[in-house]
């Protein structure tokens, strides 16, 4: 088992590192080159700019019974087609059975703001939203290594 990040944007990279290392597992960060990401513990893939090359590269990656933390519904729809666990960055765990409902949400967002519409601004990131993550995180390691 691993961690995969799309770590681009993603706000929860010391609590994935800090629970890894205290549980020993591997943790591959996705960035493109925009970004530059050394937290002396995971291993960094850097891959170009072009669109959705970190969704690509991470699921070329992917395993059963590895972990994906992703903002993208697409990218948990395949993590989830080959087996593996995800979850985004406010501890929303990704699920064959919420899957449907949140790619259309998606779509129908795109569909707005493609005609000139807006949809709504997200909330500021929260210690809450910290919280869930790190609670979400852990119940999904527990699960792993503790199938029911």
């Amino acid at each position: 088992m691993k961690i995969l990040v799309d770590a681009d944007a993603c706000p929860v990279k010391e609590i994935i590192i800090s629970i890894a290392k205290m549980r020993n597992i591997p943790v591959i960060m996705l960035v493109d080159t925009s970004h530059v990401l050394n937290d002396g513990y995971s291993e960094v893939v850097t891959v170009d700019k072009a669109k959705d090359s970190v969704d690509f590269a991470l699921i070329k990656r992917v395993k059963s019974g590895d972990i994906v933390v992703t903002q993208d519904f697409g990218v948990a729809a395949m993590a989830l087609t080959v087996g593996a666990l995800a979850l985004n960055q406010n501890g929303l765990i990704f699920t064959d059975d919420n899957m449907d409902s949140l790619l259309y949400e998606r779509h129908i967002s795109q569909k707005i703001r493609r005609g000139g519409g807006r949809t709504s601004n997200f909330p500021k990131r929260s210690k809450e939203d910290d919280i869930k993550f790190k609670t979400a995180l852990l119940n999904l390691l527990d699960t792993q290594i503790n199938p029911i």
